[in-house]
C-alpha cells in the first residue's frame, strides 16, 4: 500500500507548476475550431433550461464508420461536449473532464435523426456529474448512455 501511495503522490514542484498554468477562457463569438466544426456541425439546440440541454442531430456521412454507423468516437465526443455544455457558465473558465463512461447500446445509421439529452445529476464544490442520452428520434431506441464527471477549479474551495 505504501508503494502505491508513493507512486500516486504528486511532487511539490509539479503542484506548483500546475497551479501556475493559465488557460484563457474561450470568448463568446470565437470561431469554432476545425475539430468542433467537423464533429458538431449540424447539431441543433432544441431546448435549454438550468441543468438540461436537448439537441437534435442528423447523422452525417463524415462521422460514419466503415459499416455506415455513427462512429463510437463521434458518440464519445458528443457525450464530452454535451456533458460540458450543460454545466457551462459564461465567464467562468472551462471545466475539465475527470471521467467519462459510455454504454453503446445500439447503432445509428447515416441520416438517422438523433435526440441528445444532457442533464446535470448533481454538483458539489467544483465537481459536476452529468448524464447524456443519445436516442433515435424515430424509434425511441437508446443509442448510447454516457456519464460525464467534470471539475472546475474556480468553483472549488480547494
Amino acid at each position: 500500500m505504501e508503494k502505491a501511495k508513493q507512486f500516486l503522490s504528486v511532487p511539490d514542484e509539479a503542484l506548483e507548476a500546475v497551479s501556475r498554468l493559465a488557460v484563457p477562457p474561450r470568448r463568446a463569438g470565437d470561431n469554432p475550431s476545425f475539430y468542433e466544426n467537423f464533429s458538431l456541425r449540424g447539431l441543433r439546440v432544441d431546448r435549454v433550461e438550468p441543468g438540461l440541454v436537448v439537441c437534435s442531430f442528423k447523422v452525417p456521412p463524415r462521422l460514419a464508420d466503415r459499416n455506415g454507423n455513427l462512429a463510437q468516437g463521434a458518440i464519445a465526443n458528443m457525450v464530452d461536449e454535451m456533458g460540458y455544455a450543460v454545466v457551462h457558465v459564461e465567464g467562468i473558465p472551462i471545466s475539465v473532464s475527470v471521467n467519462m463512461s459510455i454504454s453503446y447500446l445500439s447503432a445509428a445509421k447515416v441520416d438517422d435523426e438523433l435526440e441528445i439529452t444532457s442533464k446535470v445529476l448533481g454538483q458539489k464544490g467544483g465537481f459536476s456529474a452529468t448524464i447524456v442520452l443519445v436516442r433515435n428520434k424515430a424509434t425511441g431506441e437508446i443509442i448510447a448512455e454516457g456519464r460525464h464527471s467534470l471539475f472546475n477549479v474556480r468553483a472549488s474551495k480547494m
